[in-house]
């Protein structure tokens, strides 16, 4: 490349960013110099309180995972430095595969680097060209990109819309194999696929169903398993992805879980799995011992359903339009890109951290703040939250009343 290249190519980098800035589209990061929980630290030395990270069961600062996961560490080491099928795999990462299937009342389970990874290599080795994929047009990055690889037939339904799938399916109706295939909680709506819906188009047209749990994992149904508990239709769910990386501890890590032979084919042939390092020991034991608390008690699954209730509540009464629904991801819609921005700047002075979300992320003109509850937030924090909202949104003219 001439050095006239290079600097056209570096120059059209810094103006598309400068573009972004313009249009209130760039996505600063906020630098937190605590352990994640209900409250952080920023690197300024503030104290504030949480609102965006997916720490549903409010586990990942906890000292009892750190602790599990030293122990792991002490008795593992800190890498393997290697692929599972060469010299990865250690007992620990077995154990944890059998917590899971036991947990999400699967035959087996295989463990990924990350979910990404879990969604980027779970269609290839199982589809082909004359098979299809029917998708949720909402459907999380990690699994548009994963259908890309692969080539069966790609047809789309409208967002959680039974009548727009039931189409798709007829017009499916020549392939060999088909797979319905959504997230069981969607993480910029909170909307919660109709798992009982779905299930039974399955059954109607000979389709196949996965599901991807990230966003529900730990928390939804009545004992945490997941939105196929909610929904009671875990015996009917035939792939399920998700991770280790939100409720379940809050480090990273990735799964898939299903039939035996499901999980043995992608062992041989899902490229993530093949090609990626192990998943660290101390994560792995960490999220054993995660699993083990989990399925003693579902306090903390309570507790965070509480919160839930009451902040959804009070927020619609000061009067933010939310999107309706019982998940803990509540998106306050703002629909304007620069106004997100700016009420979650004011929202970080006021001492609350989340933040803005818009295009590409979600659709022109729905931008928002997306606030996540967790298991730990007290009720006094949230109020605090809740005050906070109403007086951005007054300083900022979003609230008449």
């Amino acid at each position: 490349m001439t050095n006239q290249a290079k600097s056209t190519f570096y120059s059209g980098l810094q103006s598309t960013l400068d573009q972004l800035r313009e249009q209130g589209l760039f996505k600063p990061e906020r630098v937190i110099s605590s352990r994640q929980g209900s409250e952080v630290m920023s690197e300024d030395g503030r104290m504030l309180i949480n609102m965006c990270a997916n720490n549903y069961l409010g586990l990942s600062g906890q000292e009892w995972v750190a602790q599990a996961a030293i122990a792991a560490t002490e008795k593992y080491g800190y890498g393997m430095s290697s692929v599972r099928f060469i010299c990865g795999t250690q007992t620990v990462h077995k154990q944890l595969e059998q917590a899971l299937s036991t947990f999400l009342g699967t035959e087996d389970t295989i463990l990924y680097a990350a979910a990404f990874d879990a969604n980027g290599g779970v269609f290839e080795p199982l589809f082909d060209e004359n098979d299809a994929i029917i998708s949720d047009a909402l459907n999380h990055a990690s699994i548009i990109d994963g259908i890309r690889l692969c080539k069966a037939a790609r047809f789309r339904y409208a967002h959680n819309d039974m009548a727009d799938l039931e189409k798709q399916l007829q017009a499916a109706a020549d392939k060999r194999h088909k797979v319905i295939v959504t997230d069981g909680a969607f993480s910029m709506d909170g909307t919660i696929a109709q798992l009982d819906k779905i299930c039974d188009l399955a059954d109607k047209y000979g389709a196949l169903v996965m599901i991807d749990e990230s966003h529900a994992s730990g928390f939804m149904g009545k004992t945490g398993r997941g939105t196929h508990e909610h929904f009671n239709v875990m015996d009917r769910v035939d792939i399920i992805t998700g991770t280790l990386g939100k409720a379940l501890g809050g480090a990273m890590g990735g799964f898939t879980s299903g039939r035996k032979e499901v999980i043995e084919m992608l062992r041989q042939k899902s490229r993530p799995y093949l090609f990626s390092n192990t998943l660290a020991p101390a994560i792995a034991g960490a999220s054993l011992a995660v699993l083990e608390r989990l399925s003693s008690s579902t306090e903390l699954r309570d507790r965070l359903h509480e919160n839930t209730a009451y902040f959804r509540q009070e927020i619609e009464r000061l009067g933010f339009t939310i999107k309706p629904g019982t998940h803990p991801v509540v998106p306050v819609m703002l629909f304007d890109a620069p106004v997100a921005q700016k009420f979650a700047a004011r929202m970080y002075e006021l001492g609350v951290l989340l933040s803005g979300f818009f295009y590409p992320v979600v659709p022109m003109g729905q931008a928002r703040v997306r606030v996540q509850l967790s298991a730990a937030h007290t009720r006094a924090q949230l109020d605090t939250v809740l005050k906070a909202f109403e007086q951005a949104g007054r300083e900022l003219g979003l609230l008449k009343n």
